[in-house]
């Protein structure tokens, strides 16, 4: 029997060196002879991680725990030409892979990769400030919080978002929405070119004049792996931002909600200097039985919060008050949002989004998912720790730019919400719950929107919406998307992230 194995473990591992383009003894090959094969057609300093080390622990660790991809390698490239190296020898041997750079993703439709190859990005994370300084080339594992302080310190900025810790491509690739859009649009309004690597391997550099330049604004992640992006960038000509800040019970939900329509987002007027951002949660501290909502008023360019936009919130009789001014790189740190923060550290949990886009808020129906919030969190401790969003951005760069200029579906909208529901992983049972909870409340506000169409942000999806709610109703957006797949994805390799099929 001894030399029996022996024998099957030479032919496993003589078969692996030499594995034909239709391999199905993926699985079966010794680790060993995969990273020699890979190895060799990498740079020097590109690295390789197997289960079991320190380095894969961190690769694979992933904000959200639910249906999430299974790796039996990483490939951390070192430069761009790794990308295209690993993507032509996983083809050839027909292997599944993910790009990841930032492991923020949540939507379940990832955890179908089982098994595959992880690029992890990391790595490539640059930022370099052209000569005339009106654009910026990013590194395609860049984090907005590197993005951002490196501008800063030149005296530029662009658009990113909220979260420090996610990437600039991560979010960028479906649109990407952030604090500095009123002014200038969408994060991927900001691309001016992009090296892409393609489903085949094949490595470009595309712009405007590309057919699939439209589609990676809004829908990226179902076309290639983005090695780096070419970004404009803009002077710094408002670096003071200041915030006022108002805990509320929620026996306030509909004076709340209904001054911010009256007060700051007026129809999708909202001044471009002025945000509004707020959640429910819990904290037992200040009120055991219901949750609480905290409410941000952001502005830019001040030292303080004009009155006129604070003044109509202090006389609800908020439960406290808080104010501060800085520049814009506090704005995570304000709103909980930095890369030391909560929401951006990977513990092990479950984070579960169900987005809809919204006009204006229906105050019964906020009265109604904050009911039914504050019932759920209490039935099931578990969920305790969960949030609901609501996003109210200044609106203006976004809606400069035509809807159908790019892949992104619904630029008319004017908030942005999701419950997010986190909670350690239990049973299948408790994810049953909280699954059919992110629904429930998703529909109680489609519903009370009056919209004829569900529009979920796709960077935030649960993963179970349909390619109409992610991209769009418009029968020739889909049309476009699906005839630019076919081309440049014709077997699917880029089918992980809400697919376009």
């Amino acid at each position: 029997m001894e030399v029996a194995a022996a024998v099957i473990a030479w032919a496993l591992s003589s078969t692996c060196r030499n594995l034909p383009a239709s391999n199905n003894l993926w699985g079966l090959c010794p680790q060993q002879d995969l990273t020699t094969a890979l190895h060799q057609r990498l740079s020097a300093s590109a690295q390789i991680f197997l289960p079991g080390s320190d380095g894969y622990a961190q690769a694979t660790t992933r904000w959200s725990v639910r249906d999430a991809p299974s790796f039996n390698i990483v490939v951390v490239p070192s430069v761009e030409n790794d990308v295209v190296e690993t993507v032509k020898y996983a083809n050839s041997q027909n292997i599944p892979f993910l790009a990841v750079n930032g492991g923020h993703g949540a939507i379940t439709t990832v955890g179908k990769l089982q098994g595959g190859i992880e690029i992890w990005l990391d790595h490539l994370s640059s930022v370099e400030i052209s000569h005339d300084g009106t654009t910026a080339k990013i590194g395609g594992g860049t984090l907005s919080k590197v993005a951002t302080d490196s501008l800063w310190a030149q005296g530029k900025q662009t658009v990113t978002g909220v979260c420090e810790c996610t990437s600039v491509l991560g979010p960028g690739l479906g649109g990407g929405h952030g604090f500095l859009q009123g002014r200038y649009g969408l994060i991927s309004d900001q691309f001016v070119s992009m090296n892409i690597v393609l489903a085949n391997g094949d490595f470009q550099t595309i712009d405007k004049d590309s057919d699939l330049w439209w589609a990676m604004q809004g829908a990226g992640h179902n076309f290639g792996i983005v090695t780096s992006v070419t970004s404009k960038i803009y002077d710094v000509t408002h670096p003071d931002w200041a915030y006022a800040s108002f805990v509320f019970t929620g026996d306030k939900v509909e004076n709340l909600y209904g001054a911010i329509n009256n007060h700051l987002l007026k129809n999708g007027t909202q001044p471009v200097d002025v945000i509004n951002y707020s959640f429910f949660f819990n904290n037992p501290l200040l009120d055991p039985d219901n949750p609480l909502i905290m409410f941000f008023i952001l502005q830019e360019g001040a030292g303080a919060v004009d009155p006129v936009y604070a003044e109509p919130f202090n006389i609800l009789g908020p439960l406290t008050t808080d104010a501060a001014s800085g520049t814009y790189t506090d704005l995570a740190a304000w709103t909980g949002n930095s890369i030391g923060a909560p929401p951006c550290q990977k513990s092990g949990l479950v984070n579960l989004r169900f987005p809809i886009d919204l006009q204006t808020y229906n105050v019964a129906a906020q009265r109604k998912v904050y009911d039914l919030f504050a019932s759920a969190t209490r039935t099931t401790p578990a969920l305790n720790g969960s949030l609901f969003l609501f996003e109210g951005y200044s609106l203006q760069g976004v809606k400069a730019i035509p809807n159908d200029q790019t892949a992104f579906p619904n630029r008319g909208a004017n908030l942005l919400v999701s419950p997010l529901l986190t909670y350690a992983p239990n049973t299948p049972a408790l994810d049953q719950t909280a699954a059919d909870l992110g629904e429930s409340l998703r529909q109680i506000l489609y519903e009370g929107s009056g919209l004829k169409e569900l529009h979920t942000y796709v960077n935030y999806a649960f993963g179970d919406e349909t390619e109409k709610n992610w991209y769009g109703h418009e029968q020739w957006r889909r049309d476009r998307l699906k005839t630019l797949k076919q081309k440049y994805d014709p077997f699917g390799r880029f089918n992980f992230y809400a697919p376009i099929m």
